[in-house]
């Protein structure tokens, strides 16, 4: 659970630096391209033959977990605000849960308890009035949750059956994201909008190699440390944490109860995990 807690606040620093020096600056599908190969450089020396399908199978995992879930994301930024957008990510760890059933081969008997405790948890953070056309927007960010949450459980699925290392493996995976975000980027990126400033590329570099690179590779190994309740309901720690962040170094505004009310529920649902788990 650490190295999952360490990741959290990790990328509860990246929420903050793309809204301030990126988001509306920079093209997103350029930044997203450029964050996947700037994390595939960090494991390039680790790149290591294999056979073709332990290779596409990699490659789909990084796609999917990353590279569509970014797509679909950043495609949902035209129909939801950005607290809209907060809200909406809660639904991740139901996602979760639903997958580690179904990678399980088992009916949903302990998993969704905490998952639907962590939800209400980060529902009562982040529950804000909703605009009237939402329902485009609510889609892609559920398809976003489903491609991050089905990345997540196939990748934990995959190490049970295979002695590579971690290195090794995301070599492939970043390939498999670059890919997809490179298309897209050559598609759809608004080639005007280029990061040009010190600082633009200076947070990029550390999206790409720190964030991205070692953030995923971080979670993913994590992620195998945990049982399937822990890694659900830690997926909507992220949202309190990404708050006091954004607070505590950008003066941001927060209803302290709410944030306070809705920690308590994520804190109930990681105990309800440990519990069953024991």
């Amino acid at each position: 659970m650490g190295l999952l807690w360490g990741i959290t606040l990790l990328w509860a620093f990246s929420f903050s630096l793309i809204g301030v020096y990126l988001a509306g600056q920079v093209d997103a599908y350029l930044a997203v391209a450029s964050r996947m190969a700037l994390a595939l450089l960090v494991f390039l020396p680790f790149w290591r033959p294999l056979p073709w399908r332990q290779a596409l199978v990699l490659m789909a995992t990084g796609a999917i977990e990353i590279g569509i879930m970014y797509l679909f994301l950043y495609k949902s930024y035209q129909y939801l605000t950005v607290a809209e957008l907060l809200l909406f990510t809660i639904f991740t760890p139901l996602y979760v849960s639903l997958f580690a059933d179904l990678f399980a081969r088992r009916w949903p008997k302990h998993l969704w308890a905490p998952a639907l405790l962590a939800v209400a948890g980060a529902a009562v953070i982040r529950w804000t009035e909703l605009s009237e056309d939402y329902w485009k927007g609510f889609a892609l960010i559920q398809a976003a949750n489903a491609c991050f949450a089905f990345g997540q459980v196939w990748y934990r699925h995959q190490s049970k059956s295979t002695s590579l290392t971690h290195r090794a493996r995301f070599a492939w995976f970043f390939l498999g994201a670059l890919l997809v975000t490179a298309l897209a980027s050559a598609l759809l990126a608004d080639w005007q909008k280029l990061p040009v400033t010190p600082v633009q590329q200076g947070v990029l570099l550390w999206l790409g190699v720190v964030a991205s690179g070692l953030g995923y590779l971080g979670w993913s190994y994590g992620s195998t440390l945990v049982s399937a309740q822990q890694l659900a309901v830690m997926n909507n720690m992220l949202i309190p944490a990404g708050i006091v962040v954004n607070v505590v170094i950008w003066q941001g505004q927060v209803d302290w109860l709410r944030l306070g009310l809705g920690s308590v529920c994520m804190a109930g649902a990681l105990w309800l995990c440990r519990r069953q788990s024991s």
